[in-house]
């Protein structure tokens, strides 16, 4: 019965195991294909949104990208810096602000993407394509399960208190 099954029924370790996974790969990708491109995997990230999707508002390719739209900022900045990428004023609203790939973005992700996608296959080489699908399927459902479901189990865990302030991580008063 799903979301009643102990932990070890459920696959003992199956999120930390996912979260070491994603962070070697990462590493990997990072270490390989990226690094010679002077990208971090954010960096890329936010290319392949505009690679893929062209001419975007600055909060669908955070939102895309799944990062903060502050994080967003500094990538655009670093990005922009490299003239990989470029800001854009929005036709009817000087609030937002569009992102698209220069011509040297798109001639680098030309590029870059290949070498990824190898990477890509190389990290799943110890799959077959039935587990290669299985997992993919498993991990979207995850993400589904999260997006329509987790606000709500988020405010039955919180029980009508309210949430705890996030930190930053810095001291008070700092």
């Amino acid at each position: 019965m799903p979301g009643r099954r102990s932990t070890v029924e459920a696959g003992d370790g199956l999120v930390a195991g996912l979260y070491r996974a994603a962070t070697a790969v990462r590493q990997h990708l990072e270490n390989t294909a990226l690094r010679a491109a002077g990208l971090t995997w954010t960096s890329f990230g936010v290319l392949r949104v505009l690679l893929d999707g062209g001419q975007l508002e600055s909060r669908h390719v955070a939102a895309a990208a799944g990062i903060a739209k502050g994080t967003l900022t500094g990538v655009v900045r670093t990005l922009e810096a490299r003239g990989l990428l470029a800001r854009i004023e929005h036709p009817d609203d000087g609030r937002l602000l569009l992102l698209a790939l220069t011509g040297d973005g798109v001639e680098l992700m030309r590029d870059l993407v290949p070498r990824f996608a190898a990477e890509e296959a190389f990290v799943s080489a110890g799959l077959s394509d039935a587990e290669c699908g299985l997992v993919a399927a498993g991990l979207r459902q995850m993400v589904r399960q999260v997006q329509t479901c987790g606000e709500q189990r988020r405010l039955e865990l919180l029980a009508g208190a309210p949430p705890a302030r996030r930190r930053s991580g810095r001291r008070p008063g700092a």
